[in-house]
């Protein structure tokens, strides 16, 4: 059976430095769920997490148990985050946060191979997440990114080195903030959790 770990494929888009560095983000497929609401606490985020991760299974066992017999894993969760008032982000009013929670889908999920599986998961499941979810393509292009080690409540200053190093370089900010979270955080410490913190930039 063939087996990729597209991880490794995209490693420059599923791993960081400590220090900021730039990257080039090609056009890629997710699925995305959209929301508001303090992601601690917002039923919607979890409801969100669990239909993204849901129908993620269900493809990569149908795409293992099909004519191709590929397996490979499914990608981390990420979220884009911003709001309509910047203040907002910078006293923490999570309430007012506007998100969209999403994981992205290898070329090799089809949009035929999304609806069969949206079904199925239906049949078996239904959560309650599933009818918002989009099959969608997002290209974010040149972006800046960094990697922060510790729970999300520090990620402060780590942004700031990040938009530091934009500004410095010439750079200004475009587009919305975006987290990658490579660690299973139910099952390590929160010093250990790593998440990539990236920020789409102009010139």
């Amino acid at each position: 059976m063939e087996k990729i770990d597209y991880k490794k494929e995209f490693k420059n888009f599923y791993s960081a430095a400590k220090e900021p560095q730039l990257v080039t983000i090609p056009k890629m497929s997710f699925f995305i769920i959209d929301g508001q609401g303090d992601p601690n606490t917002a039923k919607a985020y979890q409801e969100a997490i669990e239909a993204l991760y849901g129908l993620s299974y269900t493809i990569k066992f149908m795409i293992k148990k099909g004519s191709r017999g590929c397996d490979y894993g499914v990608l981390p969760l990420e979220s884009l985050w911003w709001s309509e008032e910047m203040a907002d982000f910078v006293f923490s009013r999570k309430d007012k946060w506007q998100w969209s929670a999403m994981i992205m889908q290898p070329e090799i999920v089809t949009r035929e191979i999304v609806e069969i599986a949206r079904q199925e998961l239906a049949k078996k499941k239904n959560p309650p997440g599933l009818p918002r979810l989009h099959f969608l393509e997002i290209e974010e292009g040149l972006s800046a990114q960094i990697m922060h080690t510790g729970p999300f409540s520090e990620e402060g200053p780590t942004i700031a080195k990040l938009h530091n190093y934009i500004k410095s370089n010439g750079y200004y900010l475009q587009g919305k903030h975006h987290e990658i979270y490579l660690t299973d955080i139910r099952r390590a410490k929160p010093e250990a959790w790593k998440t990539i913190i990236r920020q789409p930039v102009g010139k």
